[in-house]
């Protein structure tokens, strides 16, 4: 899965510098660790494989989505099955 964001992080012109994951199913502690250190920096991109590696409702799905950009100031990048 890295080296997948890796690849697309490089055609989109990005640097990869971190990767959260979690540990312990239904954790979201990574979740929180990413916000938090995003708020603190001058990343403005955020990549992720995928909304379905935050939650599986669509719904909450968006409501991630929308707390890490409100929050953070980030764009979400979603790689979800693009292929380069």
């Amino acid at each position: 899965m890295q080296s997948e964001l890796e690849d697309y992080a490089n055609r989109e012109g990005f640097t990869l510098e971190r990767v959260f994951t979690e540990n312990a199913p239904g954790s979201e502690h990574a979740f929180f660790s990413m916000v938090e250190k995003l708020q603190g920096s001058d990343v403005k991109n955020v990549i992720v494989p995928s909304l379905w590696h935050f939650a599986r409702l669509p719904g909450l799905q968006e409501a991630m989505r929308q707390h890490i950009e409100r929050e953070t100031g980030a764009r979400l990048w979603i790689v979800q099955g693009v292929r380069g």
